[in-house]
């Protein structure tokens, strides 16, 4: 039987909703423009933030784990947002530049709060406040 541990329980959920949302929003928003998608969408990135804040607090990353996630965090965020804008000009003829660049848009909205956060609480606990 394997045990699981509870303490990164809300962190996981709301990552993995996180990331699922924003792939899905991401793709959406170009594939298939649904009018409500387009008016809601600033209400659907604020969840996206809202749910990167959280996996930020409830992520219980200490010590080498910390450095991982912030590591892993950091190139993350500069892929996405580097892939955001050579992806547009590269696969525009394929007519995919748009869906990807907006996936890697919505993917930074969650991960870039998070990162933040964890940097944040990492900084405080190295400085023992």
């Amino acid at each position: 039987m394997v045990i699981k541990s509870k303490e990164n329980s809300i962190g996981a959920w709301a990552f993995l909703i996180g990331v699922v949302l924003a792939v899905v929003i991401g793709i959406a928003t170009k594939l298939i423009p649904i009018p409500a998608l387009i008016t809601y969408s600033p209400q659907i990135y604020a969840i996206l933030v809202i749910l990167g804040l959280v996996v930020g607090f409830s992520i219980n990353v200490s010590g080498k784990n910390s450095q991982t996630f912030l590591i892993t965090g950091a190139v993350l965020v500069v892929v996405s947002k580097f892939g955001m804008e050579s992806v547009t000009g590269s696969l525009i003829g394929i007519g995919i530049g748009d869906i990807v660049s907006s996936t890697f848009a919505a993917l930074l909205v969650l991960f870039v709060p998070a990162t933040i956060v964890v940097a944040i609480k990492t900084v405080f606990g190295m400085a023992k406040i």
